[in-house]
């Protein structure tokens, strides 16, 4: 099956705080602001954790939206995944992994499979097989 995989390399500390911040519903929202995304359902404060569930509304392609995930893997700091309960995708399972580098900092790998229904997400990166 092909995926998206996008691999970030993040100065901050390894990497318990970067797995906190993807996992914190204002800061997704505060970073996906020229999307106007918002948290309109289930958790939408604070950090997620395993089971949490969070509906974000947002527009993408002059479409409206909403999006509602599980944290359905939990593995502080490690791993841990996202997976779409309802919304505009065929299937939205989004993989979020968390390794110290050799220079203090954090790498961060995004794995998503390429299921995508009647909605096609931009993601920066590259489609491997």
């Amino acid at each position: 099956m092909q995926h998206f995989e996008v691999v970030t390399a993040v100065a901050a500390p390894p990497p318990d705080q970067v797995f906190a911040v993807c996992l914190d519903v204002e800061a997704h929202t505060r970073s996906m602001a020229d999307t106007s995304e918002r948290a309109v359902d289930g958790k939408t404060r604070g950090e997620l954790s395993l089971d949490d569930t969070v509906t974000f509304q947002a527009r993408h392609f002059g479409l409206t939206w909403r999006l509602k995930a599980r944290i359905t893997s939990y593995d502080r700091p490690r791993r841990f995944v996202n997976e779409q309960e309802s919304g505009p995708f065929k299937r939205w399972r989004h993989a979020h992994h968390f390794e110290p580098d050799s220079d203090g900092g954090t790498t961060m790998r995004d794995v998503i499979p390429v299921l995508l229904g009647f909605a096609v997400l931009a993601i920066r990166g590259r489609v491997k097989r």
